[in-house]
C-alpha cells in the first residue's frame, strides 16, 4: 500500500471509529459485547477486530505496519455496509448496534 493510500486509509479509519480505546475496551469485556457476531474459534470476527482496533489506536501513525493498514481497511468497509443496513426502531440495545461497536463505532454517538 502506497503512502497515499495509507493516508486515505488513516483518515477514514479515524472517521468510522468513534470510540476511544479505553471505552473500547471496556466493552469488549462486557457479555453483550460477546452475545454478538459469528464465531467458529469461540470469538467473534468483530470482537477479535476490537482488539486489534485498541492496539491500532494506541499505536503512532509511524508506528502502523501494513497489517494494521489492511486490518483499518476492513473496519472502514465493515463500518459503511453495516451503517447501510440501520433497522427501524430503537438500536440502543440491538444486536446491530453491538456488532458495530464490537468495530469501534457506536451509531447513538452520531445522533446526539
Amino acid at each position: 500500500m502506497d503512502d497515499d493510500k495509507k493516508d486515505e486509509v488513516y483518515d477514514e479509519f479515524y472517521d468510522c471509529v468513534n470510540m476511544q480505546p479505553k471505552e473500547l475496551d471496556e466493552w469488549l469485556d462486557t457479555e453483550d459485547s460477546k452475545s454478538v457476531g459469528d464465531s467458529d474459534s469461540g470469538e467473534s470476527t468483530g470482537h477479535e477486530m476490537g482488539r486489534h482496533i485498541v492496539d491500532i489506536k494506541n499505536t503512532k501513525k509511524d508506528d502502523l505496519t501494513d497489517t494494521q493498514y489492511e486490518q483499518m481497511e476492513k473496519v472502514v468497509g465493515y463500518v459503511h455496509r453495516h451503517l447501510s443496513q440501520k433497522p427501524d426502531g430503537d438500536i440502543e440495545h440491538s444486536d446491530w448496534r453491538y456488532s458495530l461497536m464490537n468495530w469501534g463505532h457506536d451509531p447513538m454517538k452520531d445522533d446526539g
